[in-house]
């Protein structure tokens, strides 16, 4: 879904036809991943960060348009809000110091969109917590086909309205724009077709405690709810199942509901089987690995944890980790890459097949909801531990991760420092909010302001006043 589409409206032909052509490009896919040497090469690992733009109060500024065309950088795109844009950082491999250069990307990039919001700026921030009801209209949507068309494509499928249900909150909306209340830090990790599924499992054990030490996204609509209020929402606000659909046990946007067993082509074959298309775009003109179908269905299926195919020079795949929140600072989403990373490259080394999954399920919930007051369960450890506990237990698992895919000590030290920190002194982002909200005296747009000026500066924000 990264790029514009030619319209928005699609026959039921189209429909068709992109159903045969899903079910032809898995066998192509399966082809490929089975071919010895394919994807080969140096781990790298890339980033996406979506922003805010906000006003000069602090609240949401829909001119994502405007501000593209007077930053004229590759890296900076729109996003489905009006006030959301979206920037793709330069892929990187992971040996030697990844986290440094990350952490300098994400500084410069952030500061360059900031400074392009003429009377306003930038703020990277799990859930915005100045948006109001009035920010969720059919007006709010940024003004291309794609969006268009996958509003179109989810409402095909789903009659009912959508029904956001989060603690106390009650919410029904007629379109998919609540998922431009959240925005999202995105990491990729490239992997060989043999190593996926280790990896991806990996990923689904690791994200849990991770999650419960990057929390940063308590407040939507006025009201205070999850540590990561983003997973709620995000799920309820793209699901299409309705009356019809309650059967199917995942949503579009999901944790998952078991290991991954066979592979990358056992997952794409999953979302061709389980989900039904909402974007049937046809290429006529694409190779033959390009399988553009395929990929396009896929990116309409938000899995926390998802495979990506990519088919640039030869091919290759990547594990997209979805779960983590925009910022606070360029220091923070470093150190919350480090720790999912590392911790996940070295639980790769076991076999967690033997590990209930519903615990791992578990342990997502419960860090999305509580953070580091959050219980958590841990393969080959009996009973439950506090999050942070736990989380200060596994950070020399996460270095030993990192140092063994040859990065650096002291910047893999330096990363994993910030979260032991964080930790030790209980001070993430959702908490920061929450202390300087009340300080404010409720007023959330002083909040939002101050916010931003400690985000720009770079600062992790177990340092912030």
């Amino acid at each position: 879904m990264g790029r514009d589409l030619d319209k928005e409206r699609f026959t039921e032909a189209e429909y068709v036809r992109f159903g045969e052509r899903l079910q032809e490009q898995l066998g192509v896919l399966r082809e490929l991943l089975d071919t010895p040497g394919f994807g080969a090469g140096p781990v790298t690992i890339g980033a996406e960060l979506e922003l805010f733009l906000i006003d000069e109060r602090g609240r949401p500024l829909p001119r994502n348009s405007q501000v593209l065309e007077a930053l004229g950088d590759p890296r900076v795109v729109l996003e489905l809000g009006r006030y959301n844009v979206e920037v793709n950082l330069t892929p990187t491999p992971l040996e030697g110091r990844p986290f440094e250069q990350m952490s300098g990307e994400v500084q410069e990039t952030m500061t360059k969109v900031d400074s392009a919001v003429e009377g306003g700026g930038a703020v990277p921030i799990g859930i915005l917590p100045t948006l109001g009801t009035e920010d969720f209209t059919v007006n709010a949507m940024s003004d291309q086909n794609r969006y268009r068309a996958l509003s179109r494509g989810i409402r095909r499928l789903r009659l009912e309205p959508f029904l956001v249900k989060i603690d106390e909150l009650e919410l029904s909306v007629e379109d998919v724009i609540l998922e431009a209340a959240n925005t999202s830090w995105q990491v990729h990790i490239r992997t060989p077709p043999e190593r996926f599924a280790r990896l991806f499992n990996a990923a689904q054990l690791a994200i849990g405690p991770v999650l419960a030490a990057c929390g940063n996204s308590p407040f939507f609509l006025g009201r205070q709810l999850w540590e990561e209020t983003r997973i709620a929402l995000m799920e309820e606000a793209a699901d299409d199942r309705d009356v019809e659909r309650r059967g199917r046990r995942d949503g579009r946007v999901t944790f998952g509901s078991d290991w991954v067993r066979e592979g990358a082509h056992e997952l794409f074959r999953r979302y061709v089987r389980d989900y039904e298309p909402i974007v049937p775009d046809l290429h006529d003109d694409a190779g033959p690995h390009e399988v553009p179908e395929l990929r396009l269905h896929q990116g309409t299926i938000w899995q926390w944890n998802r495979p990506v195919y990519d088919p640039a020079e030869g091919g290759h795949l990547r594990i997209e980790m979805r779960a983590l929140p925009a910022g606070p600072s360029c220091a923070d989403m470093a150190a919350n890459t480090a720790f999912l990373l590392g911790l996940t490259l070295s639980q790769a080394e076991r076999d967690l097949t033997g590990y209930r999954f519903a615990e791992a399920y578990q342990n997502f919930y419960r860090a999305a909801m509580h953070g580091l007051d959050a219980k958590l369960s841990w393969p080959g450890a009996d009973g439950e531990f506090g999050a942070a506990d736990l989380v200060l237990t596994l950070l020399p698992e996460a270095r030993a991760g990192l140092l063994g895919a040859g990065v650096t000590p002291s910047d893999a030290d330096r990363a994993l420092g910030v979260i032991e920190q964080r930790t030790r002194l209980r001070r993430t982002g959702s908490v920061w909010q929450r202390e300087a909200l009340a300080r404010f005296g409720g007023d959330r747009e002083r909040l939002v302001r101050r916010y931003r000026e400690l985000a720009l500066s770079g600062l992790p924000v177990h340092l912030w006043r």
